[in-house]
């Protein structure tokens, strides 16, 4: 573990207005995922260049299993709804905070004003682009926390008749907030993080993932890079689109005029061929 590493174990990073991602353990690093490509033990056996081509290969041809090698542990404060999108991810570990053994906290999330926004005319889960008027989102704030309030005095009225917690926390709204343990290896991870990261993702649950992406980034710099050049900024085309790329296409370039243009030159060969296939 690199100094940098050692320095996020347990650094806050606050999301939302009362949550946070804590990173609180790592297993792993670019050179665990080498190691597994290669099945080997040695240390500097191969150039810094080499295991970054290794690793860009990898992720280029979606050779996931060695990314599995890496493993990261997180402490996470959310809201309720958010954790309701995020468990859909069913390849971590998760073990939360439990309403049934404890008193659930009076902590509950409430948009910033800029966030609250009408039902988007174009999509159907989403918000629109554009926020209300002040006077207007003013207002629905208040209401809202004029609801979290009232609800969470009414939990604490059950809990002193002796009620028990398990029953009395079922009326609390889903914008109370949740934390839990997240144990995910590196593969699901980037899984994770391509969909969560993604502009299309709910705003809220993106702010977690983007303050992920910053741990992972600096945990293992080499992945996050392939990562980014092949998953996060790639496209995929369909065959119509294909042959559509095809017939605007005057000529197939040369290797050497990819590599030119910031190619290595296997990643130039690869493309050569899949252009050839069109």
């Amino acid at each position: 573990m690199t100094e940098e590493v050692a320095a996020l174990i347990g650094k806050e990073f606050p999301c939302l207005d009362k949550g946070f991602v804590r990173l609180i353990d790592v297993m792993g690093d670019d050179n665990a995922i080498v190691q597994a490509a290669r099945v080997s033990y040695g240390s500097g056996t191969k150039k810094v260049h080499e295991d970054r081509g290794l690793i860009r290969y990898l992720m280029r041809h979606l050779h996931t299993t060695p990314f599995e090698m890496v493993e990261f542990k997180f402490h996470v404060k959310l809201p309720i709804f958010v954790a309701r999108q995020w468990i859909r991810h069913r390849t971590a570990n998760v073990n939360e905070y439990s309403g049934r053994y404890s008193e659930m906290k009076d902590e509950f999330y409430v948009p910033d004003p800029e966030q609250i926004r009408a039902q988007s005319a174009t999509n159907k889960q989403g918000r629109a682009d554009e926020s209300f008027a002040a006077e207007e989102s003013g207002r629905i704030r208040t209401t809202m926390r004029t609801t979290q309030e009232n609800l969470y005095g009414e939990y604490q009225d059950l809990l002193e008749t002796n009620l028990a917690r398990e029953i009395a926390r079922i009326n609390l709204p889903v914008s109370n907030y949740t934390e839990w343990y997240w144990k995910i290896d590196l593969h699901n991870l980037f899984h994770f993080l391509r969909l969560r990261i993604d502009a299309h993702a709910q705003y809220e649950i993106r702010v977690y993932g983007q303050a992920m992406a910053s741990i992972v980034k600096a945990a293992v710099p080499l992945a996050y890079e392939a990562f980014e050049d092949y998953i996060v900024n790639a496209q995929k085309f369909s065959h119509q689109e294909l042959q559509v790329i095809k017939s605007l296409l005057p000529a197939i370039p040369t290797e050497e005029e990819l590599v030119a243009q910031g190619l290595s030159g296997r990643e130039a060969r690869e493309f050569v061929e899949k252009l050839s296939r069109l």
